[in-house]
């Protein structure tokens, strides 16, 4: 996957400036949104939607080939299915302890509270889903990307 696009960074030094420091508060917006998601509004897919826009924001600013923050394309489809084997594994835990799909009293991890299980069964959803959609957007933007990249090798300007 070549992102040809993304290897120059974007920006200056004003908006280089300007997103080290949104950067690190969105990151830290998702993970709340997504530890908090069971009391208040919110969740896993707004969650993920967060932490990918720190990551492409990361992109566009810095580079693609910024060490940090940056997750290559196969990585992310690989996360993406982990993600959804975390929100299954879920499910499927609760099945095998006798009870049905997500129910989260069934959980075989032994709490003293229903309370304490039911908050753990939506957080292992939420991680589920938040990892999941993370990860497909950033294989989402990557595949514009290496599609933007095809055309223009296509066309030839000086016809």
């Amino acid at each position: 996957m070549g992102n040809n696009r993304l290897k120059k960074p974007f920006g200056g030094i004003v908006l280089d400036s300007s997103f080290r420091i949104i950067i690190p508060f969105t990151l830290v917006y998702g993970i709340y949104i997504l530890t908090h998601g069971e009391f208040s509004p919110g969740g896993g897919f707004q969650a993920g939607a967060l932490l990918a826009v720190g990551i492409v924001l990361v992109r566009l600013i810095q580079g693609a080939d910024k060490e940090s923050f940056n997750v290559p394309g196969p990585i992310a489809i690989v996360c993406a299915g982990v993600g959804t084997f975390i929100y299954a594994a879920t499910g499927w835990l609760t099945l095998f302890g006798g009870g049905q799909f997500l129910d989260y009293s069934y959980l075989p991890v032994p709490m003293e509270h229903l309370a304490e299980l039911h908050a753990l069964g939506i957080l292992m959803i939420e991680i589920g889903v938040t990892v999941c959609v993370m990860m497909t957007i950033i294989d989402i933007m990557d595949a514009i990307i290496e599609r933007l990249d095809d055309d223009d090798k296509e066309v030839d300007y000086h016809e």
